[in-house]
């Protein structure tokens, strides 16, 4: 099953280079365009847009995989509307072979988008500043837990879709969120009503956490939460894929 899907995923790159195009425009986007003027608004000094860079770097990477895992919910969406769920059904495999196919060529997928959009940040000048070898370990590690979280909320989303559109649809806001986030301003510059909309969901301590392991700056309290949001969707999305994929065809 995961060779399936990565030979899908080789032979229809389309699908995962148009979603990769976001978080590396908006990249350039707020490094070029932005950078000089978001610096000084949360430094209170002078442009920086290097320091811009290296605050906004560690959103943009979860920011790829909330991306990446579209074409999963896309994917798996195809699967059931074109019938191959049902012929997978009557065959002699374990059945939750089929997700798992799906969910670790997507956490696959995901880990090597966000090395593509980290390989485009360190030629604009990224630099990770204070971060040793466990600190990197640590990072990759949440990258890959976060990557298995929404894989896993993808593939629910694309079960429980009528077609591709409306799969695409229904997972963008692993999109929106991380907009709606810490990743291109702190949580005290924004608005008091609009904080607890920032800070209670599951993208925010992740990105903190991200940027404390990268920057050499801490993790506090946001380390146990990241890790405790990606067991939460990871038990949501397998027991919601399974009860979903288990019922029988109407």
């Amino acid at each position: 099953m995961l060779r399936r899907n990565l030979l899908h995923a080789r032979r229809y790159p389309s699908l995962t280079l148009n979603l990769l195009l976001t978080p590396v425009m908006l990249l350039l986007l707020f490094v070029y365009i932005f950078g000089d003027t978001m610096s000084a608004g949360i430094g209170g000094g002078a442009p920086d847009r290097s320091a811009y860079l290296a605050f906004i770097v560690p959103g943009l990477l979860l920011m790829t995989v909330g991306s990446t895992v579209i074409g999963t919910a896309i994917t798996v969406c195809n699967d059931m509307t074109e019938g191959i769920m049902a012929r997978f059904r009557t065959m002699s495999i374990h059945r939750g072979s089929v997700l798992v196919g799906h969910v670790v060529g997507g956490v696959l997928r995901s880990v090597m988008s966000v090395v593509l959009v980290g390989a485009v940040a360190v030629a604009l000048g990224f630099r990770s500043s204070g971060a040793g070898v466990l600190d990197w370990l640590a990072a990759f590690g949440l990258l890959v837990l976060f990557s298995l979280a929404l894989t896993w909320i993808a593939v629910g989303m694309g079960l429980v879709s009528p077609n591709a559109e409306a799969a695409g649809n229904n997972a963008m806001p692993l999109i929106l969120l991380p907009l709606l986030s810490s990743t291109f301003v702190p949580i005290d510059a924004m608005p008091g009503w609009f904080r607890p909309i920032a800070e209670y969901q599951p993208f925010t301590p992740a990105i903190e956490t991200l940027r404390g392991l990268l920057l050499g700056t801490g993790t506090g309290h946001n380390g146990w939460l990241a890790v405790a949001w990606c067991v939460v969707l990871v038990v949501l999305g397998y027991f919601w894929s399974a009860a979903k994929f288990g019922q029988d065809p109407k």
